[in-house]
């Protein structure tokens, strides 16, 4: 029984497999199986051990970032600001906390997993059917079918009667599989097609069949989804992968900068340990401690305001990480789509004599016309309404299809079997490819037909028409398939339906399917979201790329596509089994213009994500199924459906749409790009204040000057006067135009503009610190220049927040409104600085002096060049974006 040297199951007959796997239709022996399972175990799905708080606490520690808080912290206690330290312990802390929270959740995903299976099975073993626990299943058990039952592990179908499987959690495909136990399949024949399977979790919902157990436990469909998830270690998110290059960068200038200071102060001579200690406070100067927390909020905030917007985030990087997206993968059904077939197009008689299909929603207006169609649409039907749930449908979900539209054209499906009860039927089989059933209706026995229209319309020979019963000619027949292929073009399924009237009840075994009457068809197909069609023109405008990746067949997946606007005919469509023949190479040219891949795997939607990943695209993965779930955990960010979606699908997913509309995960991209907008501003107006304070004392170190600054003043001025603003800028108001600009798809956050910002304000503050330090120290005394120089660093730092809302923008131009947060945090701090700066005792401590009011004057005037210095830039840029403008607009004219 070495089934690694077997082909497939699905391409071996009945008796090979029975030969395989040493079993035969009478089942395995007790003893078999009992040896069986101590050999290969139960058929359970692996639960991952979960990880210790213990091990968690300590990959929160040794987190790049986390350690250079750390240090940070351990410098500021070696300079005795226990203050300062405490505060840096209290965010290492509470990010710990929250990373460990965090992951505590993302542990359910195999636990969810688990509960797909079922809880028992109907075998049959030494010849006699029993229901043992589904755990319990063996290789080689012959496990029985029936209607409503969950397939409690993966089979090769040995019977099949009228066995219809969904499977749409495991291949994403909409409608109901049709099942044939006597195929045999080619060896490459993909997983959706596999019509002589069915598969863990999957459930019956017509008909009945038996199959012999082929895989169990880890080794099934399900089982193998699982060992995805279980292997694969979540990825670092990119807003923390953009942290820890920001931290990894200030660490390294940090520590050269150290060096340098105290290599220049060792050569003038000066005392080590107060050059070591002025060395240690500019290193905790540059490592912006408040970075992190500063994120945290921020991130925090937009989790906030998402919640409101119905989506769920469950991984506060997420919220960024989906701003930064660039390509947005979708699956098909139940999320673009409704996951619910629904009649959009019919035709009656008349209609196909006129040439002509009508949208269902027209057709209802002159419902009468349709009362015979009506009739054979709810009456030839297995397909029933839930007791529990009036919209729920029980049954196969085509046959569903058709009791909607029953009421929409007012008629009660339950009134009339009442009415009209069965008197007999003749069930669907994938042979004939219709089912007929009959019923007394005005003392006459009629019997309905439903079927593919292509078996169906042969067997008739005459068409129901508002005039009343006519013949049905051979040109009639060829433009009614000619009118249904237009309807299968669109990607619609096709049932046609027919009639008979009958003297009496027909003898068994009597062909009742001759001899029709032609009644008309319907078109049906798991319709698009209604809201969805603006949502991708949204995040086209917006840059970003969208791509449906279904299990479904690629005909109906193109429609759909081109329906919605993902679909052009400069884009490619990629099936699953052309998806196997490709090396990942292949697949990564491939992939950079195609917008749809139909037919694929779970695995196959796993590599699609790995190979937009490797053309450094940030990605975002939509789904409810299990199928989805490791494309879900494997992209930047997972998007789960909250209301259809699975419990494997949410615990892996990054975020939940909790009204399961695309259009939420538009609303979360521009709330992603406001908090990434706004990170960026705090970085800017972090570093800016801390470059000011190195250039400062470097230049001061680097001439022999006296410190300007000293360690107290640069520790107070980034709590006191840095941390609030910042946090006010945090939550800054979006830009109008957030939307229209591409995403950023650099690995930094740190951008060249960004970059060039940073140094060149950063330097200017410093120039006028000097400057203000070289007036007092000058014309008063040292203390004096100290306490200018404090004030001027203290207060430009205040006033350039108001003009970090936008690097184009005006000052006074304002986005959709005002950031009053911004204006209370000035208040704040100038009170904060007025308490050190005006009271005795903490001038002392803080070796400060009472100003002048002239020297109160030069401060204030060298503080607002702060302001000027960065709305001249903004001039230049825009006067330079005009002329660039200007340039291109007549090179078009020439």
């Amino acid at each position: 029984m070495d089934s690694q040297k077997q082909p497939p199951a699905y391409s071996q007959t009945k008796d090979e497999l029975f030969s395989n796997l040493e079993t035969s239709s009478a089942g395995l022996s007790e003893p078999e199986v009992d040896r069986r399972l101590k050999k290969y175990g139960h058929n359970v799905l692996n639960e991952k051990p979960p990880k210790s708080i213990l091990n968690m606490l300590k990959e929160q520690i040794f987190d790049p970032m986390i350690l250079i808080l750390l240090g940070a912290a351990s410098f500021s206690a070696l300079l005795n600001e226990w203050v300062e330290a405490g505060v840096i312990f209290f965010i290492v802390i509470i990010n710990s906390i929250i990373g460990i929270i965090q992951e505590k959740k993302a542990q359910a995903s195999l636990a969810a997993l688990k509960t797909m299976s079922a809880p028992t099975a109907t075998v049959i073993r030494n010849g006699s059917e029993k229901i043992v626990s589904a755990s319990e299943l063996v290789v080689g058990d012959l496990v029985i079918l029936t209607n409503g039952d969950m397939v409690p592990a993966d089979l090769r179908l040995t019977q099949s009667n009228n066995l219809k499987i969904a499977e749409a959690s495991l291949t994403g495909e909409s409608i109901a599989s049709e099942k044939n136990a006597a195929a045999v399949l080619s060896p490459d024949c993909p997983l959706g097609d596999r019509k002589n399977m069915a598969y863990t979790s999957s459930i019956v919902t017509y008909g009945r069949g038996s199959g012999i157990v082929t895989k169990t436990g880890m080794n099934t469909e399900i089982g193998q989804i699982a060992g995805m998830l279980e292997h694969d270690d979540t990825s670092d998110t990119p807003l923390k992968r953009k942290l820890n290059a920001v931290g990894k960068i200030l660490t390294i200038i940090g520590l050269i900068i150290c060096a340098l200071i105290f290599a220049i102060g060792a050569f003038y001579g000066r005392p080590l340990l107060p050059q070591f200690l002025v060395a240690i406070s500019l290193a905790i100067s540059i490592i912006p401690e408040g970075l992190p927390a500063t994120a945290t909020i921020i991130m925090a905030l937009g989790v906030q305001r998402m919640a409101n917007e119905h989506a769920l985030i469950k991984n506060l990087p997420a919220v960024e990480t989906l701003g930064n997206a660039t390509v947005i993968c979708s699956d098909k059904t139940g999320t673009l789509t409704l996951n619910k077939m629904t009649v959009t197009h019919l035709a009656n008689g008349d209609d196909f004599l006129n040439k002509k299909i009508l949208k269902a929603q027209k057709a209802v207006k002159d419902n009468n016309a349709y009362k015979d169609l009506m009739y054979a649409a709810s009456l030839c039907n297995d397909a029933s309404l839930s007791p529990a749930s009036p919209d729920e449908i029980i049954g196969d979900p085509t046959e569903g299809a058709l009791i909607p539209l029953a009421q929409d054209f007012g008629y009660s499906v339950s009134s009339l079997r009442k009415e009209y009860p069965r008197l007999g039927e003749y069930p669907f089989d994938s042979i004939r490819k219709r089912m007929s059933t009959i019923h007394e209706i005005n003392n006459e026995y009629v019997a309905y037909t439903k079927g593919a229209l292509d078996e169906l319309l042969p067997l008739c020979d005459y068409i129901a028409t508002s005039s009343g019963m006519q013949k049905l000619t051979k040109t009639d027949k060829e433009n009614i398939l000619a009118l249904s292929h237009k309807m299968s073009d669109k990607a619609l399924r096709v049932l046609g339906f027919a009639s008979r009237t009958i003297l009496n009840l027909p003898q068994e075994n009597a062909n009742i399917e001759q001899h029709l009457v032609f009644l008309g068809a319907v078109g049906m197909i798991d319709p698009a979201r209604d809201e969805v069609k603006a949502s991708i023109k949204m995040a086209r405008e917006a840059g970003i790329k969208t791509i449906m990746i279904t299990g479904d067949h690629k005909n109906t997946a193109v429609a759909i596509a081109k329906n919605l606007g993902i679909y052009t005919n400069e884009n490619t469509v990629i099936s699953g089994t052309e998806l196997n023949e490709m090396t990942d190479s292949e697949l990564d040219q491939a992939v950079k213009s195609t917008t749809v891949f139909a037919r694929v795997s779970p695995h196959d939607k796993l590599r699609i994500i790995q190979s937009l990943k490797r053309n450094e695209e940030v990605v975002a993965m939509t789904g409810d199924g299990v199928n989805d779930s490791p494309a879900l955990k494997e992209a930047d960010i997972g998007v789960a459906m909250g209301i259809n979606g699975t419990d494997v699908a949410k615990d892996v997913s990054d975020m939940i749409l909790l009204n399961d509309s695309f259009t939420t995960i538009t609303a979360a991209i521009k709330e992603g790009r406001k908090v990434y907008r706004n990170i960026q501003k705090v970085i800017q107006f972090l570093l800016v204040g801390n470059i000011a304070e190195i250039t400062t004392l470097f230049i001061a170190t680097l001439f022999n000057w006296d410190a300007p600054l000293l360690a107290v003043h640069i520790l107070w001025v980034n709590l006191a006067t840095a941390s609030l603003p910042a946090l006010a800028l945090g939550v800054d108001p979006a830009s109008k135009n957030i939307m229209k600009h591409k995403p950023v798809k650099t690995g930094t956050l740190f951008e060249r503009d960004l970059v060039w910002r940073v140094i060149s304000q950063g330097i200017f503050v410093a120039l006028m610190t000097l400057l203000a330090y070289w007036i007092g120290d000058t014309f008063d005394n040292p203390i004096a220049g100290q306490t200018m120089a404090f004030c001027v660093l203290a207060l430009s730092q205040m006033l350039r927040a108001f003009n970090q809302h936008s690097n184009t923008d005006p000052i006074w131009i304002r986005g959709n409104k005002i950031n009053i947060w911004l204006i209370v945090s000035f208040i704040v701090s100038a009170v904060l600085m007025g308490i050190i700066l005006f009271t005795p005792n903490l001038q002392s401590l803080f070796h400060l002096t009472t100003l002048t009011s002239r020297q109160w004057l030069v401060v204030i005037i060298l503080s607002l060049f702060s302001i000027l210095q960065v709305e001249l830039m903004k001039l230049v840029k825009r006067s330079l974006k005009a002329r660039q403008q200007n340039q291109a607009l007549e090179s078009v004219t020439d």
